[in-house]
């Protein structure tokens, strides 16, 4: 058997401190990350170190090989691939549907039914002010019930438009912040990008810092749906449809402009360092199908209800107007003039109004039938009467001919559905992605019971270790101080 140094054992020994130190800060290491968000757990991986002798062509030809201790030889951190992979392409689509939800009930809030402050409650007491006036054709009082019925009619329509124009402004500021914290994210990879590969050229292991890359990589799946791809020296590019946004140290920018004519989103406006990129999910696109596409129809929540709320006000308003000039108003049959009014004015939903003149004049609202030659009595009821049945009759919208009730019903019912629809999406997403983060966890998370049980076997083994260094040391006091000296 080959010879080996006097002093081999403290070697051992030392060897087998170093080992059991390193694990244990390991395990330290792994403890105090316990509440890190995205921390992946390490494991300090052991192996036996050269033999002596060790094969080789000047090597000793001993039939034995005599172990010479331990090493730790690298740092592995646990984490499972395709998991991450999993949860990426779920948490996009979480993100899409919690945009969407979110939208749909700040619309079934916005819109209030079935309730007093509601639009649907607001026009039933307007058809009854004019059924009212129907039987006292000529009370003042009740004209201007009317008149009042008219203005709040007009300024719930008023309402529901600036609602909707806010939500939009607001969504237009969380598309453009939306817009950055991607480009900042993209920012953030490629530098970890650059530190890692420096890392990892000099057979580092940076396990801290792919822990803190995965996390921006989670973030920036959340908002767009991304393409994650292994590259050189650890690095990772990172593209959005067809667009690169990460690539090893570099990253682009994501611009999205709206259209000057619509101020909505044109999709070909959404663009990487100028190409044009298709989202295909993520909260960025849950928001901007929420403020309005180009050419969306229902893809563009908001447009679409404010053009279902525009149809409804000037399909009613025109209506009522219709009827209105057709009749006699008190001036008119007074002989005071022949001046006949439409009771509404305005050219949409957020600039209907009643007529100005009317709000000067209660005289001229209609409430009287032409009984010929264009005369009337003031006790004639019978034009309110036809206002106040307009409410039965059915008026021709783009898609359909309905009552302007049932119509209205109709966008309530749309609304309802298409809401339940994105909280149903948005809970199943939230069920999904619970079960594989919880899977990730049972991976790459710190169980500090199991963590505690490695510290005492490290610790063990340390003490085990230092007891193997103090055996030697007996050995070798035993022969420096203890044998005979020559000579004597």
């Amino acid at each position: 058997m080959g010879m080996t140094s006097t002093f081999h054992g403290l070697e051992l020994g030392k060897r087998g401190l170093y080992a059991q130190q390193y694990a244990l800060s390991t395990t330290g290491h792994n403890i105090t990350n316990v509440n890190t968000i995205g921390y992946s757990r390490q494991r300090a991986e052991m192996q036996a170190t050269k033999a002596i002798p060790f094969p080789g062509m000047h090597g000793d030809k001993s039939p034995a090989q005599l172990g010479t201790g331990v090493e730790v030889n690298k740092l592995i951190r646990l984490r499972e691939e395709f998991l991450d992979v999993q949860f990426r392409n779920e948490y996009k689509n979480l993100g899409y549907w919690d945009a969407k939800s979110d939208t749909f009930t700040r619309i079934e809030e916005l819109l209030n039914e079935p309730t007093e402050d509601g639009l649907a409650h607001t026009m039933d007491e307007f058809w009854k002010g004019w059924q009212e006036l129907a039987k006292n054709p000529d009370s003042a009082a009740v004209r201007a019930v009317v008149r009042q019925k008219g203005v709040a009619v007009a300024q719930t329509f008023n309402n529901i438009m600036d609602s909707f124009n806010q939500m939009q402004n607001d969504l237009k500021n969380v598309i453009k912040t939306k817009t950055d914290e991607v480009n900042s994210l993209a920012s953030q990879i490629s530098i970890l990008n650059e530190q890692i590969s420096r890392m990892v050229v000099n057979d580092y292991q940076a396990n801290d810092l792919l822990d803190q890359r995965d996390v921006l990589i989670d973030q920036l799946s959340n908002i767009v749906s991304i393409d994650v791809k292994a590259s050189s020296n650890g690095m990772v590019d990172i593209s959005v449809g067809n667009g690169a946004l990460v690539t090893g140290k570099t990253s682009s920018t994501l611009t999205i402009d709206f259209d000057q004519n619509s101020g909505l989103v044109n999709p070909a406006d959404i663009k990487i360092d100028g190409q044009t990129v298709n989202l295909d999910s993520g909260e960025l696109l849950g928001r901007i199908e929420s403020y309005g596409i180009v050419g969306g129809n229902r893809n563009s929540t908001i447009p679409f209800y404010k053009d279902k709320i525009n149809e409804m006000a000037m399909t009613f308003a025109n209506a009522v107007n219709e009827v209105h000039l057709s009749g006699l108003n008190l001036d008119n049959i007074l002989g005071v003039s022949n001046q006949k009014v439409e009771f509404f004015t305005g050219s949409s939903a957020k600039d209907l109004q009643v007529n100005p003149e009317i709000m000067k004049s209660l005289n001229l609202i209609a409430a009287a039938k032409d009984e010929g030659s264009g005369q009337s009595s003031t006790g004639n009821g019978q034009l309110a009467q036809e206002i106040a049945n307009i409410k039965f009759k059915s008026l021709s919208f783009t898609d359909s001919t309905s009552t302007a009730d049932d119509f209205f019903r109709n966008i309530i019912g749309q609304l309802g559905i298409d809401s339940q629809e994105s909280q149903r999406m948005q809970n199943n997403y939230e069920k999904i992605m619970n079960q594989v983060e919880n899977r990730r966890q049972s991976v790459s998370g710190v169980s500090l019971d199991e963590e505690v049980a490695n510290m005492i076997k490290f610790q063990q083994a340390y003490n085990a270790a230092a007891r193997v260094v103090t055996s030697v040391d007996q050995c070798l006091d035993k022969v420096i101080n203890g044998m005979g000296r020559v000579g004597l």
